[in-house]
């Protein structure tokens, strides 16, 4: 219960901060968006946390309904070890959006979710719907625990690890979590940030 507490307080007092350093900068990343494609700045997508199917903020890093466009590069998909898609120079992104996945500018948003209470700093990867239907039987249980911003996988080698590693690092976090381990995590979030951005 008193971790609870404080990993909630953590989340506002973290998401509160992360905002407060992105919106000096969010009308230039507004702007070049726009200006570099069509479409809107911000887009939602569905993720699954605590059970449910929640709508995730980013700033736009791919071309206007690139969902529609994922079908017809199913063939180009280079991970072969599970559900998830993933192309080396996504056709789809934009060139505004390379260098905001690049910097990791366009997971800012997602600190808006985490201050709602929607996801937490630090979880288990947010995944698709599609995705969670993936899961071995074994795994089930953590698309109920709430998705965290970071995590024990994405700071692990993130989408360069096979899909059952990211999942059994999930496991771990939600078997053995506490506050010190939280606190550890985002450090090693905000290091790697400031140093290698591709390592989440």
């Amino acid at each position: 219960m008193l971790y609870s507490i404080l990993k909630r307080f953590l989340d506002i007092i973290g998401s509160l901060l992360g905002l407060l350093i992105i919106t000096p900068f969010t009308p230039f990343i507004a702007l070049a968006i726009k200006l570099d494609s069509r479409g809107p700045v911000f887009v939602k997508l569905p993720r699954v946390s605590k059970g449910k199917t929640i709508m995730v903020y980013k700033f736009r890093s791919m071309i206007a309904n690139a969902q529609l466009a994922k079908e017809h590069l199913k063939e180009q998909n280079e991970r072969k070890d599970g559900p998830f898609f993933k192309i080396k120079k996504d056709p789809r992104v934009t060139r505004v959006g390379r260098f905001l996945r690049k910097l990791k500018l366009d997971e800012f948003p997602q600190l808006f979710n985490v201050l709602t209470g929607k996801l937490s700093l630090v979880g288990p990867r947010p995944h698709e719907p599609e995705e969670v239907l993936n899961y071995p039987f074994e795994y089930r249980h953590l698309t109920l625990a709430k998705a965290g911003a970071t995590g024990l996988s994405q700071v692990s080698g993130a989408s360069n690890l096979p899909f059952l590693k990211e999942l059994e690092l999930d496991n771990y976090y939600i078997n053995r979590r506490s506050l010190w381990m939280d606190l550890k995590i985002i450090f090693k979030t905000i290091l790697i940030l400031l140093t290698d951005p591709n390592g989440i």
